[in-house]
């Protein structure tokens, strides 16, 4: 074997020698862009969150949302390799949560679902990253201290509010009644079959009162709302609309009944596409 022969054996087993530290160097989980997400020494950094356990693909932690009403809110977040938030809600554990997001699946949650399911009613600002918490040594995390926030991808959670899905109008915006008694209009929050349900209903009643409200406690003498509170009816596009694509429904199984003989419902059900 010449020299130049055993200079180049040597610089091939050192290039062979380079990818195999490399390769060890960046165990993990890819994304699709090929980035490593969840690397070993990250794993590590994270050993301390209470009931922290990866998967093929994922992490998933124990997470949380206290309500001054209802005490703390619990439920699973799951980081994807790609990037996506999403929490499994447990408030109703052992049974499942009936709380529908854009996800379309029953109880599972994006983050800022999760954290107005879970504060329901209550005011002060809407900062899921501040109002979540993980467990941490026994002491509750808000998410943005945690070190899990270097998983989030804007890309892979924003771009939900904008799917087909909301699109085709199964979100519901909120909705007015008028009191036939003292001429007061009431909001109506659709947000789950229910209380979709309780607002047909409702609707149906030729001479509904304030004290008909299925969920709230509303008398005659109760104030209205300002107008400029009623200008937000939970668009997830804009606070203000007016009436879109994204917020306006037209019909869907949420909000049209087999078992219900009003004309819009046996319409839906005669003529709308399996």
């Amino acid at each position: 074997m010449t020299s130049d022969q055993r200079q180049q054996l040597k610089m091939a087993r050192g290039a062979r020698r380079s990818r195999s530290s490399a390769a060890r160097h960046n165990i993990g989980i890819k994304d699709q862009s090929n980035e490593i997400m969840f690397r070993d020494e990250d794993i590590k950094q994270l050993e301390n969150i209470h009931e922290l356990v990866q998967g093929p693909n994922y992490v998933e932690v124990i997470c949380g949302c206290t309500s001054k009403k209802y005490g703390d809110q619990v439920g699973k977040l799951k980081i994807s390799s790609t990037g996506q938030f999403q929490i499994n809600c447990e408030c109703s554990a052992p049974s499942t949560c009936e709380e529908v997001g854009v996800l379309e699946e029953i109880g599972k949650l994006t983050p800022e679902e999760f954290e107005k399911h879970s504060r329901e009613k209550e005011g002060g600002p809407r900062k899921w990253k501040s109002n979540i918490w993980v467990t941490i040594k026994g002491k509750k995390v808000p998410l943005w201290k945690s070190g899990l926030m270097r998983y989030y991808k804007h890309a892979s959670n924003e771009g939900k509010l904008g799917s087909s899905s909301r699109r085709r109008g199964t979100f519901h915006r909120d909705e007015f009644l008028l009191c036939s008694k003292c001429k007061k209009e009431r909001r109506f929050r659709l947000r789950t079959k229910q209380e979709c349900k309780a607002f047909h209903y409702a609707s149906m009643i030729k001479k509904w009162k304030c004290s008909d409200h299925p969920y709230d406690k509303i008398k005659c003498g109760d104030e209205e709302e300002r107008a400029s509170r009623k200008s937000c009816r939970g668009c997830p596009r804009t606070s203000t609309c007016k009436g879109c694509t994204c917020c306006v429904c037209l019909g869907c199984l949420r909000c049209r009944y087999l078992d219900c003989n009003c004309r819009i419902c046996v319409d839906f059900m005669q003529n709308a596409q399996p």
